[in-house]
């Protein structure tokens, strides 16, 4: 079986390593978020590297936005292997002094862009204190097992959980899902946001 690999996609100044990461950053600019592509990479010792795909202030958990913004850390993920969630385990938990103690890194794992209608599906999945080298085995970034999905007001973003009655701006969160679906990039097309 031939090795099939993600196609480079220019958008937005950023070369993205996939079409995916590049309508995610379609999504962020839909809800007017400010973010950074593949800022810094990390080396997280025994030889083991990590570069997440995206970094954006987040303002808030659980629907509420705070006073002050923390860094978030984002991976785009269409498939998830066990050296993917290791390295994800290993970055949520690693300190500049190389003690593995955490959290210390908020991280949230996107995949697909959800179809509409459905903006709190199951493609995200927060990770918060990386508790074994699998997927689906974390606590949940907003603390409660339940999911984590993105969310943003006023180019401020923040993250919603299943749990709960705030999805207040659900509507705008479906916008910015249906263009970055919608976005093309082919024969150098640009998204219109």
């Amino acid at each position: 079986m031939p090795n099939i690999k993600p196609i480079e996609t220019y958008y937005n100044g950023y070369r993205f390593r996939s079409r995916l990461e590049a309508r995610w950053a379609v999504f962020f600019d839909a809800l007017g978020v400010k973010y950074e592509y593949e800022p810094e990479g990390f080396d997280l010792g025994d030889g083991l590297y990590y570069l997440p795909d995206f970094r954006v202030e987040c303002w808030g958990c659980r629907g509420g936005i705070g006073e002050e913004p923390f860094d978030l850390w984002i991976e785009v993920k269409s498939k998830m292997t066990p050296e993917d969630a290791e390295k994800i385990r290993r970055f949520a938990n690693f300190n500049e002094d190389g003690n593995d103690y955490g959290p210390e890194h908020p991280i949230l794992i996107v995949g697909n862009i959800p179809a509409h209608g459905d903006s709190s599906n199951s493609s995200a999945l927060g990770v918060y204190d990386g508790n074994g080298p699998y997927p689906f085995n974390y606590e949940l970034i907003d603390g409660d097992y339940f999911g984590a999905y993105p969310a943003a007001a006023g180019g401020k973003f923040f993250l919603w959980g299943d749990d709960s009655n705030y999805i207040w701006n659900e509507s705008e969160v479906e916008a910015a899902y249906d263009k970055a679906r919608q976005a093309r990039f082919e024969h150098g097309e640009t998204p219109n946001i």
